[in-house]
């Protein structure tokens, strides 16, 4: 579990490469840094919901990204709030 205000990066997979997925975590975030705002609740992996399979629940958090780490030309202070599932963060 993470906690809110630790720092954590999205992992930087690309399993779509692969073969037939589902995936929850936009790609713009891939490999970029963030930080946790809430644990939302613990959720089945819609990965796996999306292909009738067994889901097991997963932890969901609010995850708070500042936007010019994402898009460059964004203005400093802008941030990004998306959802995310704890089995694509990592501590850095």
């Amino acid at each position: 579990m993470f906690a809110p205000g630790e720092t954590v990066r999205v992992k930087d997979a690309w399993p779509e490469a692969t073969g037939p997925v589902h995936i929850r975590t936009p790609h713009y975030v891939r490999g970029v840094t963030g930080e946790i705002v809430r644990h939302l609740g613990d959720f089945p992996n819609p990965e796996d919901l999306a292909f009738a399979r067994p889901a097991e629940t997963r932890p969901l958090y609010h995850v708070r990204f500042r936007k010019g780490a994402v898009w460059p030309e964004a203005k400093p202070d802008d941030e990004l709030l998306i959802e995310i599932f704890e089995h694509w963060l990592e501590r850095p």
